[in-house]
């Protein structure tokens, strides 16, 4: 971050190179001469080599401000030296790739792989026919080999991908050879890691690639791949660079208060800020839409025993799940599935029928059924419609998660079911779970309900839990700033927009400590 700064004040200044500029606080000239080729050097002068306007601004603003940011400026982990590999595929297909990332890539496939040619003389990006040869020099596997140089490859080093066939021994063989030759096993995410280290993506598309690996829906895929294309990124750096102007103005306001400079009106600076606190809002809007993409929603389907819960959850699924029997208090415990509902990934629990029972067993089914109420964010409450509504109403005493009334079983009914039905959850949804009538316009209220608005089919950027964070630290920064902006209170405004500044440079990584690191990449498998 204090590059960016210093860059943005040496464009500041560039026309005022004539002015005789000195520090504020030590009175030293900034026409002095330093000893480092033209660099700056804090608190060293001498007379050998003699400043440039832009060494000039640099050194002052490194003397002047560096205390500012030694605490703050935390600079992603030196890339490791060392080669690692890993399986990059499933164990069990029909082909596996094994990855070697490294200086020693190149060095570490030729060892164990022999074709028609070595390697380093392949045409790199292509398929070359070989075998992996064990230390006997034995051939373990025929396999597809192709290298790619430093930098135009996914981690940004040498790489080298063989290509063998798939099974559990074969493919843990190969690795094996690989290890053996000197290349060590590759941490979860290590290569992904590696390649936001290389400048290969930031890190919000990093987080992408575990995102496209678990989408379960067109429509989380639909956002990941706009993620990993940078449409998160670029909005990131427009707010970082929005952001840094205005402390860049700030900066040089306490720095150059006495110099004749073309000031910045503060309504306009104003202006700025508040451009940016609408961007983070319009960020933030959507961030209900990245986690349900992402982690999906725990819908709960509940009722009294026998009104046909769990043949709405088969209906769901399309396949015999749970078991269904005309006996009340078939479902014991609960049941959960992974399901998709117009795009929503939704974890689907089907729960035991809530009645006064004797059975131990069923007693304890029912307390697990009112758990997975209370934990719910959707409830879809189902009654049968033979029978008296009053009696299988939706407990009043529960509030929290929206919920859907599912009348089911209309196929009983000899009339069309009355529309009279309004309670404190609204009109039901009427059903037969058999048949499949009614379910689209329950998918329809299902949909309403996770998403409590109006909602696009595809969304190109909707932030995670991460970012959200992030960005709400962000808007309590320039908030401040703004406040004390309306008193020229310059000090304080730049001090308030360096902590909006490094926690909006963390979602991309252009601030970041080692420690976020290991947790964002921890949660990839190895091999990515």
């Amino acid at each position: 971050m204090i590059d960016d700064l210093i860059n943005n004040l040496v464009l500041r200044f560039k026309n005022n190179s004539t002015k005789d500029l000195s520090c504020p606080e030590c009175r030293l000239p900034l026409a002095s001469t330093i000893s480092i080729n033209g660099l700056p050097a804090v608190g060293s002068f001498s007379q050998k080599t003699p400043l440039t306007f832009e060494s000039r601004i640099r050194f002052f603003a490194m003397h002047r401000h560096m205390r500012y940011f030694c605490d703050m400026e935390t600079s992603p982990p030196p890339i490791q030296d060392d080669t690692i590999a890993a399986i990059a595929t499933a164990v069990g297909g029909a082909i596996a790739v094994i990855r070697i990332s490294g200086p020693d890539a190149l060095d570490y496939g030729q060892a164990v792989w022999r074709g028609a040619c070595p390697l380093a003389a392949c045409q790199p990006r292509q398929l070359q026919l070989g075998s992996i040869l064990d230390a006997d020099g034995y051939s373990l596997d025929k396999c597809l080999a192709v290298y790619f140089p430093a930098p135009a490859s996914y981690t940004g080093e040498h790489m080298v991908e063989l290509h063998c066939h798939g099974g559990i021994y074969s493919a843990r063989a190969v690795l094996m050879r690989v290890l053996d030759v000197g290349a060590r096993a590759a941490e979860p995410g290590e290569f992904t890691k590696r390649a936001f280290l290389n400048g290969k993506m930031d890190l919000t598309q990093a987080e992408a690639v575990a995102d496209i690996i678990s989408a379960h829906t067109k429509m989380a895929l639909h956002l990941a791949n706009c993620q990993m294309d940078g449409a998160l990124g670029q909005r990131i750096n427009g707010l970082y660079d929005q952001v840094l102007d205005v402390l860049s103005e700030a900066e040089s306001r306490m720095d150059f208060p006495e110099e004749d400079l073309d000031w910045v009106d503060s309504a306009d600076l104003q202006q700025r800020l508040t451009d940016s606190l609408n961007e983070i809002n319009r960020l933030l809007e959507f961030r209900r839409e990245g986690e349900i993409l992402r982690h999906g929603v725990r819908l709960v389907i509940a009722g009294h025993p026998n009104v046909g819960k769990s043949s709405l959850m088969n209906a769901i699924l399309g396949r015999d799940r749970a078991i269904v029997t005309h006996l009340p208090g078939t479902t014991r415990d609960t049941l959960e599935e992974l399901a998709h509902i117009r795009g929503i990934p939704v974890r689907l629990i089907d729960t035991a029928g809530i009645r006064d029972a004797e059975n131990i067993i069923e007693q304890s089914g029912i307390e697990r059924s009112w758990a997975s109420i209370r934990q719910a964010q959707v409830v879809v409450w189902v009654f049968d419609v033979g029978r008296p509504f009053d009696k299988q109403i939706y407990p009043p005493q529960l509030e929290g998660p929206p919920v859907v009334l599912v009348g089911n079983k209309i196929d009983k009914l000899s009339d069309t079911p009355s529309d009279d039905v309004n309670t404190s959850v609204g009109r039901p949804v009427y059903t037969c779970a058999l048949s499949g009538e009614g379910m689209e316009a329950l998918y329809d209220a299902i949909e309403r309900a996770v998403w409590n608005r109006p909602h696009g089919e595809e969304l190109d950027t909707a932030v995670s839990a991460r970012h959200a964070q992030l960005l709400e630290l962000t808007r309590r920064g320039i908030e401040d700033a703004c406040e004390h902006l309306q008193h020229d209170s310059w000090e304080v405004v730049a001090f308030n927009l360096r902590e909006a500044l490094d926690a909006i440079g963390r979602i991309s990584g252009r601030t970041v400590a080692p420690d976020i690191l290991d947790t964002i990449f921890s949660r990839f498998c190895v091999g990515k």
